[in-house]
């Protein structure tokens, strides 16, 4: 049992687990548990051939004890360290009378107690004796005291230890959503300014094209005024070429004469 505990155990700290099977691991006795499985909650030991639970831990949180088909006739006051127990299964054990069951009078909150296919339930009225022994028994073998079967009460149990965990998930949804709505709004911010800066280069872009587009107007209207004085024959005073050329023929001819 001890190979079997320490492979279940996996490296982690005994305070951590919370549920550990050990069904079918063979031995006469309880070993390698110990008290530091201060957080185990639910235990399976089916089928392991115990004949005493002397040595059984301390274990303060368990709810679930699975001892079915092994070979267990007394004992029981072994299990006064686990005072939370509300399921407890000794199916197909050697639990012969009522007086056996008496230390399980400690167990204030069990609710679900199987002892079949032990010779205990072959005494007669044993069903309303086991039942008056444990006032807050709900369900024996299976069944109500009006011989109901359960109804799932091992999913009710379930609910009622995860209920806390729900609570937590749904406070990291919420966080999960904030977060996302703060992405959303870096999103949008870093969008609008990429708008910005992208009107602002369109705008720059349309002042520095109208400067160049009046430089170029000027130059064009430099270019057809020069195109002009060339197709009119004028210099640079705008007096037209052939009338200084006119000019100075008839000086030249009032010399000669």
């Amino acid at each position: 049992m001890e190979k079997r505990v320490a492979l279940e155990l996996r490296g982690r700290n005994p305070s951590q687990v919370k549920e550990l099977n050990l069904d079918n691991c063979r031995s006469t006795n309880v070993v390698g548990l110990t008290d530091e499985y201060t957080n185990l909650e639910i235990l399976s030991l089916n089928n392991v051939g115990l004949t005493t639970l002397k040595g059984f831990p301390t274990l303060p949180k368990l709810r679930k004890l699975e001892l079915s088909d092994n070979r267990i006739s007394n004992g029981l006051n072994f299990l006064s360290g686990c005072k939370k127990l509300t399921h407890l299964n000794f199916s197909g054990n050697k639990i012969k009378d009522l007086e056996t069951l008496k230390p399980l009078e400690e167990f204030k909150n069990l609710k679900n107690l199987d002892l079949f296919n032990n010779d205990v339930t072959n005494i007669e009225d044993y069903r309303n004796k086991v039942f008056a022994l444990h006032p807050a028994l709900k369900y024996l073998d299976g069944l109500d005291k009006e011989d109901r079967e359960a109804e799932d009460s091992d999913a009710e149990e379930e609910d009622e230890m995860n209920g806390n965990n729900d609570s937590e998930d749904d406070g990291s949804d919420v966080e999960e959503e904030e977060d996302d709505d703060e992405d959303d709004g870096d999103i949008s911010l870093s969008a609008v300014y990429n708008e910005n800066l992208e009107e602002e280069s369109s705008d720059s872009s349309v002042y520095e094209g109208s400067e160049d587009d009046e430089e170029d107007d000027d130059s064009d209207e430099e270019i057809d005024a020069d195109h002009k004085s060339k197709i009119d024959g004028g210099d640079a005073d705008g007096e037209p070429e052939e009338s200084t050329r006119g000019k100075k023929r008839k000086h030249e001819d009032d010399e000669e004469n």
